[in-house]
């Protein structure tokens, strides 16, 4: 019985590689419930097994040609729905790694939005205020902290005493931070820096 059995599926096999889609289907009868099951123990969702089955037997139409009627059949299907249910396992995993690294860019993305925001708003309280200063001081903090001229440099511009421009600097820094502070508004790092660092 076993070998009648056994031509009988050797003369399938033979007539799939030939292209002919009734012993496709007898095939497909003969083998779909067992590798449903196993499908369905590898990978645990209904849809899923489901899904794999038929990508199964579509890759066993496609590659036809290639099969050794010599092998069995039977293992040749179980070696695919194996390779089949490691794919499938290996796709979740790229997929979730994707998802993560996405999720930690998107949250990157939106906190240095965030940030920029911050210091844009930071920035524009920082230019009304420096507006505010009168013109002797805010001519030295505009000398000696926007373009970076030393105070000895500031002073010859100025033409006053190196000493003099470190008193309206340290006046004019006074100001800026009480007028920022005031303003409810956090500082940022880099702002507090700007304007806390006296040249």
């Amino acid at each position: 019985m076993d070998l009648t059995n056994n031509i009988e599926i050797q003369s399938l096999v033979l007539k799939l590689k030939e292209g002919d889609q009734r012993a496709f289907e007898n095939l497909y009868k003969r083998y779909s419930n067992r590798l449903y099951w196993k499908l369905r123990k590898l990978v645990r969702y209904e849809d899923q097994a489901d899904e794999l089955l038929q990508d199964l037997f579509l890759k066993v139409w496609e590659r036809r040609q290639q099969i050794d009627i010599e092998q069995p059949f039977e293992a040749y299907l179980h070696r695919i729905a194996n390779r089949m249910a490691v794919d499938y396992f290996r796709k979740l995993e790229r997929q979730a790694k994707l998802h993560d690294s996405f999720r930690a860019s998107s949250s990157e993305l939106s906190e240095n939005l965030e940030d920029l925001m911050v210091a844009k708003e930071t920035q524009t309280l920082l230019t009304a205020a420096i507006s505010q200063l009168p013109e002797q001081r805010r001519r030295a903090f505009t000398l000696c902290k926007i373009e970076g001229k030393s105070h000895q440099e500031a002073a010859d511009i100025m033409n006053i005493s190196p000493n003099t421009v470190h008193n309206h600097l340290v006046k004019s820094v006074h100001f800026l931070k009480e007028r920022l502070a005031s303003s409810g508004k956090e500082l940022t790092p880099l702002v507090f820096i700007f304007i806390i660092e006296l040249l």
